[in-house]
């Protein structure tokens, strides 16, 4: 008479998985699958053996579009921020150095307890002397990292590894006043890539960079330039691994980058930083506004900020290996930019390259 009574749900209530869940569990799934694939692809590549492209169809793009790699980033980078007890500092650091194939012997600070939380030890600075900057070549590497490819912009494609492009129009979005960044008084009618070339004679290049989770997070300025405009675009933050960029199709368009422009004394040139998972912080040491992985601003907009202003009609000097920004994990960095027919590339596709080191000149 006393006693409680238990109300049970049908076990079908129980179970019952809830649309968000379903999308979670199933994108979750599919994106190991695609981790074990790379890994697959990255030992053929070892061992010699050309790998195909087979790009990802449609379904598949959205299916990992699905999951909210956005979400999970925010909450790697508050993870990142939480400060580590100074006994658990060198265990945790040294799995990760271990893992990575980090060289410590570079930083500017060698002392993993020094290192509060894995965002400081993410950005850690090498001493002055480990990346000398070369000074005999007109561009150099803005960071580490894994040249994907390089060459001439052709019809207004990019390639972001050799035989997978995408649209140079979509990656830099529509054309800015020509009042801040100098463009050719080119026709309308006139393609994308020739309204960007601002001398008769010119050609358009491009260079892929991609920084592994061990490399040095930090990128400079990869020649004597100047920023005239920002460009951000909210996106997805896929992985931009190597053979993720050989899977999807304008991979580079889909995710949140931030884009500077300008010119040099060749032309237009830009910088563009690609997020990635876990990857959602890009940060602009001269741009204090910008905000990346933001809640605030949705996919497919993007924002625009000008540095030319009626008090500053240059916008943003930089030199030649100076300090511009930085990732919080690893990332890729593409430079689009004019310059003469003899400009010529001193590389190879998938070489390893440090920053300082030449990536090619007149």
């Amino acid at each position: 008479t006393d006693r409680k009574k238990f109300h049970t749900a049908p076990l079908g209530q129980v179970f019952r998985l809830r649309p968000f869940h379903v999308l979670i569990a199933t994108g979750g799934g599919y994106a190991g699958y695609r981790k074990y694939e790379d890994y697959k692809l990255e030992q053929m590549e070892k061992s010699g053996i050309e790998v195909p492209v087979k790009l990802a169809s449609e379904w598949e793009v959205a299916l990992y579009k699905s999951v909210p790699t956005r979400l999970l980033s925010r909450a790697w980078g508050r993870l990142n921020q939480v400060e580590l007890p100074t006994w658990l500092r060198k265990p945790v650091y040294s799995l990760y150095i271990w893992t990575f194939g980090v060289n410590m012997k570079e930083a500017a600070v060698e002392d993993l307890h020094h290192y509060r939380n894995l965002s400081e030890f993410f950005r850690r600075k090498l001493k002055p002397q480990a990346r000398p900057v070369c000074g005999l070549h007109s561009v150099i590497s803005p960071s580490d990292g894994k040249i994907l490819n390089f060459g001439q912009v052709k019809n207004c494609e990019v390639e972001q590894v050799k035989g997978v492009t995408y649209s140079l129009e979509s990656f830099l979005g529509p054309r800015v006043c020509t009042e801040e960044l100098h463009f050719s008084q080119a026709p309308l009618g006139n393609s994308f890539q020739q309204q960007l070339v601002t001398k008769e004679g010119n050609e358009l290049y491009h260079c892929v960079i991609y920084l592994a989770p061990g490399d040095y997070h930090c990128f400079h300025s990869p020649t004597d330039w100047r920023v005239s405009h920002r460009r951000h675009f909210p996106g997805s933050l896929m992985s931009v691994n190597p053979g993720v960029a050989r899977w999807i199709k304008e991979l580079f368009c889909h995710n949140e980058r931030v884009v500077l422009t300008g010119d040099w004394k060749y032309g237009f040139f830009s910088l563009t930083a690609v997020g990635a998972t876990n990857v959602g912080s890009i940060r602009i040491y001269f741009d204090q506004d910008l905000r990346t992985n933001c809640p605030r601003y949705s996919k497919g907009s993007y924002n625009d900020f000008s540095f030319v202003s009626n008090n500053n009609k240059e916008g943003i000097s930089l030199r030649k290996g100076e300090h511009l920004g930085e990732f919080n994990l690893g990332s890729t960095i593409v430079l689009i930019f004019e310059a003469p027919k003899d400009f010529k590339f001193h590389l190879k596709a998938g070489q390893k390259i440090r920053f300082g080191e030449a990536l090619g000149s007149l």
